[in-house]
C-alpha cells in the first residue's frame, strides 16, 4: 500500500452485499481512508445479517445506509451531480451482479448501482462467491455485460473451491485507477526492475543489492494513472503483467519480445541490469579454493531499445559523478535519467535527480512519493 494519500479529497461509496467476505470490509475501509478517501457505506439486508452496520459505521466514521429513505441517498451520492467519485461494491455476490446487469434494483446497493450507471459515475465490483457459482454461464455473461458498460471488475482469487474476494491492496489499486486513471490511459509501459543474478557456478550467483522497490513504486503508480503496465523482473506485483527474468540475458530477451509483440510508449530501465557476466564454473567451486572470476561485458539493453524501438525512455544511473554520465546518456537519445547513489539501494526512502533536456528536478522522500512525483513531472519534461 502506498504511503501517498492518493485519494485525498475523494469520496467512495462502498456497497456491501450478502457474502461471508463482508467480514473483511472493515480492513478495506481502513485502507481506503489511509489513502485519504472519505467512505460512505451502503448495505443490503443480507449483508447486515453477516456484519453489523455499527461495525461499518465505526470503520467509516459515517452512519451506514441500510435502507433508502425520503432523503433519496442514492441520488445524493450517485445521481447526476452526486458527491461520490466512485461506487465500489465489495463483496459483490452472484445475485447482485445479475441484478445490476438486468437493471433490477430491489436492495439499497442495487439502487445505488442503477443510479450510478445512469449518471455515468465510475462503478467497480469485486465478486466473491463459491467457485461453482462464479462459473455459472449467466454470472460470467453478466460480468461481461458489466465490463462492456465500462464497469470495473476486480477478479477474485480462486482458492479452496471458492472465488474469494481480492486482497485489499489490489482493490485499493483498482479504486485509485478508476478515479485517477486518465493521465496514462491508453499508454503501454514496460519497466525492468530489481536485480539480475548471473550464475558463477551451479550454486553461487553474482548480483547487486537492488531490491526493486523503486521499480515496484513506478509500476503501481503507472497502473493507478491508467497505463497497461508490464514489468520484467524476478518478483510479482499486483494488477500488472509480470514477466520473470533472472539474468541480464533473460531480461534482454523478454524486453525485446514485449516490444516486438505489443510495443510500448514508455520504457523505464529501473533494474540493476548486470554489466558483466562471469564465465560459469562447471559444478560447484570447492570451498576454500582460491578462485578468480573471468567477467565478460554484456550488451547494453538500453541502447538496443533506443535504437530498435525508440519509445520514451527513462534510464537510471547510480554511482558518483552521475550527472556527467546522465548528460552523456541524454545525448545518446535517452529521454530522461534518474540519478541516485548506492545508499538508496534497499532503502524505502531516497533522493533522486531527474534530468531531461536542460531541466533538472530533485525528488526525495519515500520511493512511493518519488514515483508519484516522477509521473506527475514526466509530461512536463519530455
Amino acid at each position: 500500500m502506498t504511503d501517498v494519500q492518493t485519494l485525498a479529497g475523494k469520496q467512495i461509496v462502498v456497497g456491501v452485499t450478502g457474502s461471508i467476505a463482508a467480514v473483511e470490509i472493515v480492513r478495506l475501509i481502513h485502507s481506503l481512508r489511509r489513502c485519504g478517501a472519505t467512505v460512505q457505506v451502503v448495505m443490503s439486508e443480507a449483508a447486515a445479517g453477516i456484519i453489523s452496520p455499527d461495525s461499518l459505521t465505526y470503520a467509516s466514521g459515517r452512519p451506514a445506509i441500510t435502507r433508502i429513505s425520503g432523503m433519496v441517498e442514492h441520488v445524493t451520492y450517485c445521481g447526476d451531480g452526486g458527491s461520490a467519485d466512485l461506487l465500489l461494491i465489495a463483496p459483490c455476490t452472484a445475485n447482485t451482479i445479475s441484478k445490476i446487469a438486468c437493471g433490477i434494483d430491489d436492495t439499497p446497493v442495487t439502487t445505488f448501482a442503477t443510479t450510478a450507471l445512469g449518471s455515468g459515475m465510475p462503478v467497480l465490483v469485486v465478486p466473491a462467491m463459491h467457485h461453482s457459482m462464479y462459473r455459472h454461464p449467466a454470472v460470467r455473461g453478466n460480468l461481461e455485460c458489466l465490463r462492456a458498460w465500462g464497469v470495473g471488475v476486480v477478479d477474485p482469487r480462486i482458492e479452496e473451491g471458492k472465488a474469494k474476494i481480492a486482497d485489499n491492496e489490489t482493490i485499493v489499486l483498482w479504486c485509485e485507477r478508476m478515479i485517477l486513471g486518465t493521465a496514462l490511459k491508453g499508454k503501454r509501459v514496460i519497466i525492468t526492475s530489481g536485480p539480475c543474478r548471473e550464475p558463477v557456478d551451479d550454486v553461487r550467483v553474482l548480483t547487486t543489492r537492488s531490491t526493486g522497490l523503486i521499480g515496484r513504486a513506478l509500476a503501481l503508480e503507472a497502473f493507478r494513472l491508467g497505463a497497461e503496465v508490464t514489468v520484467v523482473h524476478r518478483d510479482t506485483f499486483p494488477c500488472i503483467t509480470n514477466i520473470f527474468a533472472e539474468s541480464a540475458a533473460d531480461m534482454r530477451k523478454a524486453v525485446r519480445r514485449c516490444f516486438s509483440k505489443d510495443g510500448a510508449d514508455i520504457y523505464i530501465s529501473a533494474a540493476a541490469i548486470s554489466d558483466f557476466a562471469p564465465k560459469k564454473y562447471p559444478g560447484k567451486i570447492p570451498s576454500g579454493k582460491k578462485t578468480s572470476l573471468e567477467l565478460s561485458p554484456l550488451p547494453k539493453l538500453l541502447d538496443e531499445v533506443i535504437r530498435d524501438f525508440a519509445p520514451v525512455t527513462v534510464a537510471f544511473k547510480i554511482g558518483t559523478d552521475t550527472e556527467v554520465q546522465a548528460r552523456a546518456m541524454l545525448r545518446k537519445g535517452v529521454t530522461a535519467v534518474l540519478t541516485n547513489t548506492p545508499a538508496t539501494m534497499g532503502s524505502r526512502d531516497g533522493e533522486y535527480v531527474l534530468l531531461a533536456g536542460r531541466k533538472k528536478t530533485t525528488l526525495k522522500g519515500s520511493k512511493d512519493a518519488i514515483a508519484h512525483e516522477f509521473w506527475k513531472d514526466l509530461p512536463n519534461l519530455i
